[in-house]
C-alpha cells in the first residue's frame, strides 16, 4: 500500500450519522444492529461512538460537518446520547430500545423482530427530518 493511501482517511462526511449503544444487555446489542440495518438501508452512516467519547480530532471535525445527528440508546440511561452532549453535539434523533417496548436482560440475545421494530421507528423518523 502506497503512504499516501496509509494516511488517508476513509471516512467521508455524510448527512447522517448514526451513533450507538453497544452495551452489555440485549438492548445495547438490538441498538448496535439497528444502527448497522439503517446504514445498509442508506439512511445514515453508524459511526464511532467511542471515538467520540475518545475526543479523536478527526471523528469529532467529520461529525460537526454531519446534517443529522441520530442515537440509538437500549435503555433509559441514554450513554450515547449524553457522550454526545457531553462532546457538544446536539442530538436531532434518539431512539430508546426500552421504550419501543423491549424487556432489558443480560443474555446478549438479539431478537430480528426487535431489531425490525427498532429500525421501522428510526428510519421513519429519519425521512421525516430530510
Amino acid at each position: 500500500m502506497e503512504k499516501s493511501e496509509k494516511s488517508k482517511c476513509l471516512c467521508t462526511p455524510v448527512e447522517t450519522l448514526v451513533f450507538s449503544c453497544a452495551g452489555g444487555s440485549n438492548v445495547g446489542q438490538i441498538a448496535n444492529q439497528a444502527a448497522v440495518e439503517l446504514t445498509k438501508m442508506g439512511h445514515g452512516k453508524i459511526y464511532c461512538l467511542a471515538g467520540i467519547g475518545g475526543h479523536v480530532s478527526h471523528l469529532i471535525e467529520l461529525t460537526k460537518i454531519a446534517k443529522k445527528i441520530v442515537a440509538i440508546d437500549g435503555c433509559p440511561v441514554q450513554c450515547s446520547k449524553k457522550v454526545l452532549e457531553h462532546t457538544g453535539f446536539g442530538v436531532d434523533i434518539c431512539g430508546v430500545v426500552t421504550e419501543m417496548g423491549v424487556k432489558k436482560n443480560y443474555d446478549l440475545s438479539v431478537d430480528s423482530d426487535d431489531v425490525k421494530k427498532v429500525v421501522d421507528k428510526l428510519s421513519s423518523e429519519i425521512l421525516k427530518a430530510r
